[in-house]
């Protein structure tokens, strides 16, 4: 009878541990607060439990919890850099010259669905955020669309699924660095370990938007960017202005014309990351290579005159005091929100981790995985659940993120390259379930924004949740291939991707 009660109690006292995680999801998807406000409340919450079931001190509650954010400091640094980054690329003419040069080979209906999803893979990788790739680019794709007389859903989940590439690549993108940094990875590390992936799916789903737009036998009728930016509303104008400032900044400088040369940056950036140059090191050289490049193109110009001058001939210009000021918008708009939440989650995961909550999820798994590969898979899994259960990306991902860390921290061993490895996989997972899962998920909060911003630029259709999801052939192949590849072990012809074999990483016994 007490080995009965003892057990009941054991089981309680579990549940209880587990509970933080169930509050946090309930607290952002039933009483849809921010995570800015629920996060805090968890913390509390967990900090409660650990004192209850632990008899935790408020001091070693205190000290769980920065121990926790200590471990991350350099991803607050990454992030401001990538955010800064960011508002450079797009107010210098970085990512216009990516549209300019990819629209300069005249489009046709059977292409315009393929060009956007090239268009809008390039420019998120550039500019690090999908919602900005995707309000700079419906204007001018639906529009284009409407003129060439192309499919509308074809067309806008091109460009839906092609505005989340970057997030599961690009070197800026916050989803990428803080999936990257809560498994405690870096960044480069990691592009390098699912870059051949990443780029295969991209490029079958290239080829499956071309054969389906030939068998739709859609027109050959040839159209022009500025041909579409001429066609847009004032009132689209006036609204996207409201959703997306940058966006009108980006069409404008389409518009107008970019040298081709302001792509450089982005070519910089990338070729010093896959030299392995540090992250930092690679975000301040696109920095600075912006502001160089963007006085030689005219779109920055030393005094605020000649920026009024530059505007008077229909170009749009910065000044030097503009630029920097772009930079502190960047600092300021990862520290108003990302960086603060990444704070509030790793206190959250500091203080769930030393109380061994998720120890019965560890043994569940376990008892489910008869090899390492099993256990990854069923990471995938959770991955994807918990983006289908708390509707937003960044959610599941510092949600989850500690949850299937913890899984393999507890549950394998081997060498620390084949454990890195794996947790390479897992950081890939947080990200690319989190950003393509979202894609095929009618209730998520990325799904919500696409429609919005695709109902204001083009009013002529009604827009409703399976348009993005139902050609959205990037996301199809990245989820299913991923999860298909890992539990399979056919990630091994993929170079760089596949997973250590037993004996080299094993379940602990």
């Amino acid at each position: 009878m007490n080995e009965n009660l003892k057990s009941k109690r054991d089981w309680f006292v579990e549940i209880l541990k587990l509970s933080p995680v169930v509050l946090l999801g309930f607290l952002m998807v039933i009483a849809k607060l921010d995570v800015l406000v629920a996060a805090p409340i968890a913390v509390i919450f967990a900090g409660i439990i650990a004192w209850i079931t632990e008899k935790f001190t408020f001091q070693k509650i205190v000290t769980c919890a920065i121990d926790s954010v200590k471990e991350i400091q350099l991803v607050f640094f990454i992030l401001m850099l990538a955010y800064a980054m960011a508002e450079t690329f797009m107010a210098t003419g970085v990512g216009a010259s990516i549209i300019i040069m990819t629209l300069n080979f005249g489009l046709t209906a059977k292409t315009i669905a393929v060009t956007g999803i090239i268009v809008t893979s390039l420019l998120s990788v550039a500019i690090g955020s999908s919602w900005g790739t995707f309000a700079a680019c419906a204007p001018v794709f639906l529009w284009l669309n409407h003129i060439v007389g192309g499919n509308i859903l074809l067309t806008t989940a091109a460009i839906a699924g092609g505005a989340c590439f970057g997030d599961n690549i690009g070197l800026i993108s916050d989803t990428t660095v803080v999936s990257s940094g809560i498994q405690k990875v870096e960044v480069i590390d990691r592009i390098k370990h699912q870059g051949v992936w990443s780029i295969s799916c991209l490029v079958l789903s290239i080829i499956t938007f071309y054969m389906v737009s030939v068998f739709m036998g859609l027109p050959n009728t040839v159209g022009s960017a500025s041909e579409a930016i001429n066609n847009i509303p004032e009132s689209v104008w006036t609204a996207l202005a409201a959703e997306r400032e940058s966006a009108v900044t980006l069409l404008k400088q389409v518009q107008s014309g970019i040298p081709a040369y302001m792509g450089i940056p982005l070519l910089l950036v990338l070729i010093v990351a896959i030299k392995g140059f540090p992250t930092i090191l690679c975000l301040f050289l696109g920095i600075f290579s912006s502001l160089i490049f963007g006085l030689f193109a005219g779109t920055i110009t030393v005094t605020p005159e000649a920026a009024t001058l530059a505007a008077q001939m229909g170009k749009t210009a910065i000044d030097l005091k503009s630029f920097v000021g772009l930079i502190y918008n960047g600092f300021s708009g990862a520290g108003s929100w990302v960086i603060v939440m990444m704070m509030w989650i790793a206190a959250f995961g500091g203080i769930m981790g030393h109380i061994n909550a998720f120890e019965p999820l560890s043994r569940l798994v376990k008892s489910l995985s008869k090899n390492v590969r099993q256990l990854m898979f069923y990471n995938g899994v959770f991955s994807i659940l918990g983006n289908a259960a708390l509707a937003d990306e960044m959610a599941q991902i510092v949600t989850i993120g500690p949850i299937i860390k913890n899984l393999v921290d507890e549950n394998v061993e081997g060498d620390e390259k084949s454990i890195y490895k794996l947790k390479l996989r897992n950081a890939t997972f947080s990200d690319a379930l989190g950003v393509f899962g979202s894609q095929l998920i009618p209730w998520h909060v990325y799904i919500g924004f696409y429609i919005g911003i695709a109902k204001v630029v083009y009013p002529l259709h009604d827009f409703v949740p399976m348009d993005i999801i139902k050609f959205n052939f990037l996301a199809m192949i990245s989820v299913a291939s991923i999860l298909l590849l890992t539990i399979t072990g056919l990630d091994r012809f993929v170079p760089l991707f596949g997973l250590d074999h037993e004996p080299k990483v094993r379940l602990k016994k």
